[in-house]
């Protein structure tokens, strides 16, 4: 069984326990420490083979080529620029559906995948998590401001609603033209929106329902239309809305930020007949401070708690400097224990 074959059984919940793991993505600072450490080349590639890692991750967004080089999606479009969470993208004063329809949307005609299906083909015996990353929650905090944009969800809904739509649409109609190019070669499509804090969502369940769910679902019908197991990141408290989307078809859960509230692995042990997992080994403290011993009886406790459907990996796929190059090691040999 090579590793494309023991990650599939994992998201189609059918592991015979055999251990899978995914580095996640090392930081450019990490990568050097890593590589001196244990003396291979300073490359993330490199990372991955020292370490028998069954994934990779290509995200599709860079296909998107304007002619003129202008991005797919600027916030800052006829505006003197953002600087801020806060601050007030291009549709901050937007009132009616009319004036989102003026914002120059993204053609998907000027997309062209070629680079990443020759990036994807090249790993045709690993697990590959590929797609557009369709962060759209974020997008639309970007156009309205974070803190106007939950305002506007009581003020103006038909406006907020308009603009995802659109947003949404665009990812859609790439996402559409990238796995109808794709074809066979990758197994999962992966796409991410942050929507927790350390203890809750960032907004209500009953918001979410509205406002941020419809466009999940549309995504998630992409990725089952062309044979994709959808795996879902977000980081961040979400305990409260696991069951909408084990509802939508979500597949499997990234990266289970273990130090959020309700989002340890003996909580989200309910679902573990309804999900697979992706992560669950805690990068914000626990990762950083442990002994290599300490990381391996984790990974052992968590996988015997979620398991056997769970990809180990850490709680955040960025691994920062601050990572002792031997608690990762530790990791992947516990995962494949």
């Amino acid at each position: 069984m090579n590793s494309r074959d023991k990650v599939l059984s994992v998201f189609n919940r059918k592991s015979d326990g055999t251990g899978a793991m995914w580095t996640g993505h090392p930081n450019d600072k990490t990568i050097p420490i890593y590589a001196a450490a244990w003396g291979i080349p300073e490359t993330r590639e490199a990372i991955y083979t020292h370490l028998q890692d069954d994934c990779r991750w290509f995200i599709a967004d860079s296909g998107y080529r304007h002619p003129a080089g202008l991005p797919a999606l600027d916030p800052a479009w006829g505006t003197e620029g953002r600087h801020t969470l806060s601050a007030g993208g291009c549709f901050a004063q937007a009132e009616t559906v009319a004036e989102i329809e003026k914002y120059p949307w993204p053609d998907p005609a000027f997309c062209d995948f070629t680079e990443i299906y020759a990036q994807i083909g090249a790993f045709p015996d690993k697990a590959v998590f590929t797609g557009m990353w369709s962060p759209f929650f974020h997008n639309i905090a970007d156009f309205f401001g974070m803190e106007n944009y939950f305002v506007q969800m009581y003020e103006n809904p038909a406006v907020v609603e308009a603009a995802t739509e659109r947003i949404t649409d665009w990812y859609v109609a790439a996402g559409e033209l990238f796995f109808a190019g794709l074809g066979a070669q990758a197994d999962v499509m992966f796409f991410g929106n942050d929507f927790g804090t350390q203890r809750d969502l960032i907004i209500s369940p009953d918001a979410f329902r509205k406002f941020v769910l419809p466009s999940f679902k549309r995504l998630i019908a992409l990725g089952k239309k062309h044979g994709k197991k959808i795996l879902l990141h977000s980081c961040g408290s979400i305990y409260r809305i696991i069951p909408d989307l084990i509802e939508a078809g979500v597949d499997a859960l990234h990266p289970i930020q273990a130090g959020a509230t309700g989002m340890d692995a003996a909580s989200l042990a309910q679902y573990k007949h309804d999900l697979a997992f992706v992560g669950g080994i805690d990068a914000q403290s626990f990762f950083v401070q442990s002994t290599p011993q300490q990381i391996r009886d984790e990974v052992h406790r968590v996988r015997d708690i979620l398991g056997p459907n769970i990809v180990i990996s850490p709680s955040h796929e960025e691994i920062l400097p601050n990572v002792p190059p031997e608690n990762v090691l530790a990791m992947a040999e516990a995962a494949r224990d």
